[in-house]
């Protein structure tokens, strides 16, 4: 918003020509909004409200076969049904701009059931009268500290890779953290005009230890004074390209080399500004820029230190907008805190830094919808994300960060938690290919959804072939598409799952204004209503052989099953010219099962069709005469070709009525069906739906099998369980292939016992 910030000096009207630009660009889904929120600092205003999204989805329902022949009949039903979804939207902008905002707010959130606007921060006192004279609501001041705490949990608990180590030259200089149940205790360095300094030790348990007054308003400030540059993103952007040995004085300068008795380095900054005093020369702005902020880093640095050590913690964020995903910034605060603590305390920095204190007021706000009873997820379609690592990568983005910023979550439907079996949680990272520290695997990936553009683009036009204005609006969704993606080549946290994710969040998107997404589940049914007719003639050919020669026919029969994905025919050709396909390796990987029986497997399936029919039931079926009880978890809504868990209820029905193994493990409750709280190809072990950690607990599981290229090798090839597990797929991606040291078409059958790593 480069050219926005240039008409603000310009233009008498250039603030609402800011706040009227298109409004689905910057407040988004106004029309639905509910509930809103605000947090008012020194120098930022923060705003949060509450909105409902709709969107198209195709929905599955079971035809009544009980009164007539169903051989020739479809499986199921598929209508397409309005779902409206639960979105939290988040904006920054600058204090300058709060009468035009408020403005806006007036005319697009105040409604007839808005009484109160909850608001936080120091600026909810300054502007108290000016927002209940623009806005004719009440003012509910929140106490800041409270929301900071309360936002800062949730976006810990509930944004994957919000936390992160920043790690200068390393090969990534961004090590991200998993989201975990366990984030107390930990200390909350928030810089905002000031720096507030709080212990955190339970959700309602917290005390503000110390603060400082030198802090993001400071360097704002002083750097005004010093540069005549009035905007703070441009301060950072003079920073960036300075030299602060130009103006500080070096312990090298007093002492002509290191002091080695004290153990300070010649490099190590002896007097910020030092030089200043004596050097009869001009500074330039970049290096008087660079020095003060190095200054205030590395005060707030060691305080934070101090702090840490004082109370015995090892855990220290920072938040507060003062960061903003700036590397002199955070690596000037890492090295001040790991120099004092020798590495002992780490300090994490948040992506989402700036929105603690509104997410805090708006959860107060909404405490009677109990906000914390859901898990929330970040709609990467809808979110700036971090800022690039160097200003000059992405400048249009960071440019407009200096007004606007943005951040949506989506409310899942049912909580989201870790799998019990995990042996680490808090080590456990799904991605097997790690894109925030692999940039060609990122660059892969990303130019794998440009190239599937088309595809999507097309299907949504062929889908409304009656609306003549259907090519045009697919247009501007490529023109988005295309932009987002190029800010995702430049964000560093972004991981495979995330990715995924954002490509889903898309689809959907486009899926509201279309109806292409109909396609998929017509033509899984086909997959499904094919495979059926086999069901019964594969059981019996498998009852006819050996136990050695089932099981290894139950394992062929499950990856050639997962082989049958979509846009993977050359398979096919490789089966016939090739009959063992690498079979061998997973029969000897068999002779692990050989033992008793396990009391419960969990299996998270993959593929609709002959996947799932011809390949999983078997399996589970000689699972259940072995005497093993089986979960099957599948995705709670559509992804690609995966089978949905209302399409896998149909599915078992219909078997259960042709196999008497299958009817009686049903009745029994030997065979439970579970949603797995995924709607994604790739699994994340870290968030599951709390009801199958459920089941997982109180059916003692001891077998966890993960079938699938997206769930078994893509994500968790090197997850450790606390029990027995099975991974196994067909490599179907040439260049993933490789990345693993094998060849396409390879077969991965991982059999790993509790506490044991084996390849």
């Amino acid at each position: 918003m480069a050219a926005e910030s240039e008409r603000v000096d310009r233009s008498s009207h250039s603030m609402d020509k800011s706040i009227t630009l298109p409004p689905n660009e910057i407040f988004r889904n106004l029309e639905n909004a509910k509930r809103f929120a605000i947090d008012i600092g020194g120098s930022l205003t923060k705003l949060a409200y509450y909105s409902t999204v709709q969107h198209k989805v195709a929905k599955v329902r079971s035809f009544d076969h009980t009164a007539k022949d169903t051989e020739d009949d479809p499986l199921y039903e598929i209508s397409m049904q309005e779902e409206i979804l639960a979105r939290l939207h988040f904006i920054k902008f600058e204090n300058a701009y709060i009468e035009t905002c408020l403005d806006f707010i007036k005319d697009h959130l105040v409604n007839t059931d808005t009484k109160v606007i909850k608001a936080t921060g120091g600026g909810a006192h300054k502007f108290k009268d000016l927002i209940e004279k623009k806005l004719k609501l009440r003012v509910d001041k929140e106490d800041e500290m409270t929301c900071l705490i309360k936002g800062c949990n949730f976006v810990l608990r509930n944004i994957p890779h919000e936390a992160f180590v920043y790690v200068k030259h390393a090969d990534s200089e961004f090590r991200f953290q998993n989201t975990h149940p366990d984030i107390f205790p930990y200390l909350l360095i928030n810089i905002g005009s000031g720096v507030s300094i709080i212990k955190v030790e339970s959700e309602d348990t917290f005390e503000r230890v110390g603060g400082s007054s030198i802090g993001g308003g400071t360097f704002w400030g002083l750097g005004a004074l010093l540069t005549k540059t009035k905007r703070f993103d441009e301060l950072l952007q003079l920073a960036s390209k300075g030299q602060h040995t130009s103006v500080d004085m070096l312990v090298k300068d007093i002492y002509g080399g290191s002091y080695v008795s004290l153990g300070l380095t010649g490099d190590l900054i002896a007097s910020s500004f030092g030089k200043s005093a004596t050097a009869d020369k001009e500074f330039s702005k970049e290096d008087m820029a660079k020095s003060l902020l190095h200054m205030i880093s590395n005060d707030i640095g060691q305080l934070a230190c101090l702090y840490a050590r004082l109370h015995n913690l090892t855990r220290v964020y920072f938040g507060g907008f003062f960061i903003r995903g700036h590397p002199v910034t955070m690596h000037t605060i890492t090295y001040s805190i790991n120099f004092f603590t020798k590495g002992e305390v780490q300090a994490l920095f948040l992506r989402h830094e700036g929105y603690l204190g509104t997410i805090g007021a708006f959860l107060k706000g909404a405490e009677e919808d109990n906000p914390n009873q859901y898990s929330w997820g970040e709609n990467y379609a809808g979110s700036s994300g971090l800022m690039s690592t160097s200003p000059d990568l992405n400048p249009m983005q960071r440019a407009r960060s200096g007004t606007f910023d943005m951040l949506e979550m989506d409310r899942l439907e049912r909580q989201l938690v870790n799998l019990p079996l995990l042996q680490d949680p808090s080590s456990y990272i799904p991605d097997t290919v790690d894109l925030s520290e692999d940039a060609l695997a990122r660059e892969y990936w990303l130019y794998c959804f440009e190239e599937a553009l088309d595809g999507v683009v097309k299907r949504a036009v062929a889908s409304q072939p009656d609306l003549p204005e259907a090519a045009e609006r697919a247009e501007k969704f490529r023109h988005k598409y295309l932009h987002k993606l190029q800010t995702l080549r430049h964000q560093p946290f972004v991981s495979l799952y995330d990715l995924l994710m954002w490509w889903i969040s898309c689809e959907k998107m486009e899926a509201s204004v279309s109806q292409f997404c109909l396609h998929l589940p017509q033509i899984k049914q086909r997959e499904n209503d094919m495979a059926l007719k086999y069901f019964q003639k594969a059981v019996k050919s498998l009852e006819e052989l050996s136990w050695e020669q089932r099981q290894f026919a139950l394992v062929r029969g499950l990856l050639a099953g997962n082989v049958f994905d979509w846009g993977a025919k050359a398979v096919s050709d490789v089966l016939e010219s090739d009959p063992e396909f690498g079979f061998e390796q997973a029969k000897r990987q068999l002779e692990g099962m050989k033992g008793p029986p396990h009391k419960c497997a969990l299996f998270f399936v993959d593929n609709s069709g002959i996947d799932i029919i011809l390949g999983v039931f078997p399996f589970v079926r000689e699972l259940l005469c072995r005497g093993t009880e089986v979960v099957l978890a599948s995705n709670s809504s559509p992804a690609l070709n995966d089978v949905t868990n209302n399409e896998l209820q149909i599915l078992t029905e219909r078997i259960a009525a042709m196999d008497p193994v299958i009817q009686s493990a049903v009745k029994e409750d030997r065979l439970t069906l579970v949603q797995s709280g995924s709607s994604s190809p790739c699994l994340d072990l870290s968030r599951l739906d709390k009801v199958l950690a459920g089941v997982v607990r109180e059916r003692h599981t001891d077998l966890v099998i993960i079938e699938g290229m997206g769930r078994a090798i893509h994500t968790n090839y090197y997850a450790l369980l606390s029990c027995e597990s099975l991974k196994m797929a067909v490599i179907k991606n040439s260049w993933l292939a490789d990345r693993l040291g094998g060849k396409l078409f390879s077969v991965v059958f991982k059999y790993e016992v509790k506490d044991v790593k084996t390849g």
